[in-house]
């Protein structure tokens, strides 16, 4: 063996243990719960093995009137996590799983330029559970997205550098093909998507900003490249993924953004995924049980190159 194949020798035997030891940090254990819930939530957030928590907050909330807000709840959140030491992400929520929650501002309901600022849609609520219906804010239209960059900025003004990241809600969306409402195209809804995402990068300077992707409209598989321009965009411009399920191999998520994780594993500045009360309802196929813990972390380590999973407070391991 000459010099140089020596070299190269030594030098992989530095390299293959920094390596593995990259490939074996577990993602870290964050809860996922509600505005107004985090109080009830407080010595679950307290233990050792939780590193944060990810609150979601509707719209409406943060904005009771037209440009006037209210973030007296995220600060009350915001002083728990930071009491305890622990991370926070939050979560601005505009769309809605339930026929009764239309939860964005009043104004937004009424004025003509928002078309009443809402839009039915389908939801699963888990395995082998019924349809669901709710609402999603109609992103397409100029004026709604306008105010919803508005609240973004805002919370940026206030938040910014202050909680650890801020996530932005999932891209899935499910109307009725037989009655899109006014204004709305897949391709326009991609780009309202993309231009929240970008105004959201741009106005949060210093705290993590991470889009939740699992499925698009009209697309499967890629076939209107709305999941690969994504990603890119995101490795290019310093923002992170997810999404709020984590279904070990499920096969609709394997056609949509599961291998595009994969892909881009190691790629992205943060990748973040929940575990949420929907996603405690599937199975594993193999043995007919509920997804245990080390089944989801597996997954999302190994396959999704998660920093860290979201964790409903309903989790059963988080009762032990």
């Amino acid at each position: 063996m000459n010099i140089s194949q020596r070299l190269l020798v030594a030098l992989a035997a530095l390299v293959l243990p920094i390596q593995a030891a990259h490939a074996a940090s577990a993602p870290e254990n964050f809860l996922y719960t509600s505005s107004g819930n985090l109080a009830a939530a407080k010595a679950t957030l307290a233990r050792p093995d939780i590193g944060g928590v990810q609150v979601v907050y509707n719209w409406k909330s943060l904005e009771p009137a037209k440009g006037q807000y209210d973030f007296s709840a995220i600060e009350q959140d915001f002083a728990i996590a930071k009491g305890l030491n622990k991370k926070m992400f939050i979560q601005v929520q505009d769309r809605f799983f339930n026929p009764k929650a239309r939860n964005i501002p009043d104004y937004m309901l009424t004025e003509p330029e928002y078309d009443g600022g809402l839009t039915p849609q389908f939801d699963n609520p888990g395995e082998n559970k019924p349809v669901g219906s709710g609402w999603v804010a109609q992103q397409w239209n100029p004026a709604v997205r306008a105010r919803y960059q508005a609240l973004l900025k805002a919370l940026a003004e206030k938040f910014d550098g202050q909680v650890y990241g801020i996530n932005l809600p999932e891209t899935s969306i499910d109307l009725d093909p037989k009655n899109e409402p006014k204004g709305f195209s897949c391709d326009t809804y991609f780009s309202a998507e993309m231009e929240n995402l970008a105004f959201a990068r741009r106005v949060f300077e210093k705290s993590l900003v991470v889009q939740y992707v699992n499925f698009w409209p009209c697309e499967w598989e890629n076939d209107h490249n709305y999941m690969s321009r994504l990603f890119d965009y995101a490795e290019k411009n310093n923002v992170g993924l997810g999404g709020p399920d984590i279904v070990p191999n499920r096969k609709a998520q394997m056609k949509n953004s599961y291998p595009f994780f994969n892909k881009y594993n190691g790629k992205l500045s943060y990748v973040g995924l929940a575990v949420q009360e929907p996603t405690l309802t599937y199975r594993n196929p193999a043995t007919k049980k509920p997804f245990t813990r080390e089944e989801f972390t597996a997954f999302a380590q190994d396959y999704l190159g998660a920093n860290v999973i979201f964790w409903s407070t309903a989790t059963p391991w988080l009762k032990k």
